[in-house]
């Protein structure tokens, strides 16, 4: 009888390339994956702590698994895997006695060892499983973990300490996902930036672009997440040199004022960030560049608060992901640092930097009204295609186009969140 499986994931991209591979092994192994938990032997629950919601919506979740597993006199696997996880599971061993496995990121060995003990893993199973494409976009993590050890964060504490996967093997993945139909890639690491500095022999980030560049299918290459300190010229000049590469940069700032970026242990100043950005859009004048910032750290002032509100209104990012400060268990700031701004406070920032987050987008999504651009056609729903723009500005368009074409999109409509359009007869000179 076949095992199935079922893996739900919360959390970042670096998450959903982490249950990929996961289903890659249990592939594999024979086991078929179902939407249904309740239809499957094994589940896997891939968490994530960056935030609270994200953490109370796995314990929710595991909540129903629970009662599943009871209802079916324990005759399911659990397993939970992700930042939720650190090296001591004690506490959540007792807060989840009825799951049977814990395991830290990327720790996928311990998974299949709970619930495939028969499974002869061997020491290639990994480098050589590579995750099953789904549509003609993939994540394909290049550096893993992450050295900062900002003073909010928990991800070095869950995800280890800074390590490059080497060139050769990332040039395997890419290869495996464009014959498999993939278009387009996106290299992935908490700082991307960082890639190949543990190697000690210079290798970078733009040594790597430069390596799948001319890849036979691949159309596209984008890379997530940049850190200001890790940011170099030559890794710029490489997005400007290489058609393939997308001009979309995200770089997240954090905060807007020198004292919290201290507080934050973020490693930059104010300044500093200020300067990358502008070397970014000097050598690549027509990218996009987004930015994360959390509102209501421990000591932000409405001073402290108002010089973020500036430098955002200043520098006019094509996308701000906001979040609301909640403390995470484990890092310095939860041990360290009181969490003194009310929740109303940081809510109403919060909201703030949306409103004004909004009016820029419109204003800079406005200025593309008439334009062409160019679109990796991603989907299709109620009639019309969509896909994103070389500089990830989501566009939907009426058209003929197959999944995983580029093509070359009129825009007609804009709003603060995509582009509407249509479909014209260019070609564009992608290969």
């Amino acid at each position: 009888m076949t095992t199935r499986y079922h893996i739900w994931t919360v959390g970042c991209q670096m998450n959903e390339a982490d249950s990929d591979k996961l289903a890659a092994g249990f592939n594999k192994l024979g086991y078929e994956p179902t939407e249904q938990p309740e239809q499957a032997d094994v589940v896997v629950v891939n968490t994530c702590a960056v935030r609270q919601k994200a953490e109370d919506r796995a314990y929710s979740y595991l909540g129903y698994l629970r009662k599943l597993k009871e209802q079916r006199n324990g005759d399911l696997k659990l397993a939970v895997m992700g930042c939720m996880v650190g090296p001591r599971t004690d506490a959540l061993r007792q807060r989840l006695p009825f799951v049977d496995v814990f395991a830290q990121p990327q720790d996928f060995e311990q998974v299949l060892a709970a619930v495939a003990p028969e499974a002869d893993l061997g020491g290639e199973f990994w480098p050589a499983t590579f995750p099953e494409p789904t549509g003609p976009t993939a994540f394909v993590p290049v550096i893993h973990g992450c050295d900062k050890f900002c003073t909010y964060c928990i991800v070095p504490y869950r995800r280890g300490r800074e390590r490059s996967r080497p060139v050769d093997d990332v040039v395997r993945e890419v290869e495996y996902l464009a014959e498999s139909g993939v278009a387009e890639v996106t290299l992935l690491g908490q700082t991307v930036e960082a890639y190949g500095k543990d190697f000690g022999d210079g290798t970078d980030l733009a040594d790597l672009f430069y390596a799948i560049h001319d890849i036979d299918g691949i159309k596209r290459i984008r890379f997530l997440t940049s850190y200001p300190k890790d940011m170099t010229e030559r890794i710029i000049r490489s997005v400007a040199e290489l058609p393939k590469v997308c001009e979309h940069f995200n770089v997240p700032v954090q905060a807007g004022h020198n004292d919290i970026l201290g507080t934050m242990r973020r490693g930059y100043t104010i300044e500093e960030y200020r300067y990358w950005v502008e070397r970014i859009r000097d050598i690549v004048p027509n990218c996009s560049v987004s930015t994360d910032v959390i509102v209501g750290f421990c000591g932000e002032t409405d001073q402290h608060f108002q010089s973020t509100h500036d430098l955002l209104e200043e520098l006019r990012f094509d996308k701000v992901h906001v979040a609301a400060y909640s403390p995470r268990p484990g890092t310095i700031a939860w041990r360290k640092i009181e969490d003194d701004v009310p929740q109303t406070v940081k809510m109403e920032r919060l909201h703030a930097v949306e409103e004004l987050q909004e009016r820029i987008a419109r204003e800079l999504n406005a200025t593309l009204a008439g334009t062409v651009q160019e679109v990796l056609v991603e989907g299709e729903k109620d009639g019309k295609f969509t896909g994103r723009s070389r500089t990830n500005k989501i566009v939907h368009f009426s058209g003929h186009a197959d999944f995983g074409e580029v093509v070359d999109v009129r825009i007609e409509a804009t709003s603060p969140w995509s582009l509407q359009g249509s479909q014209v007869d260019i070609v564009s000179p992608v290969d």
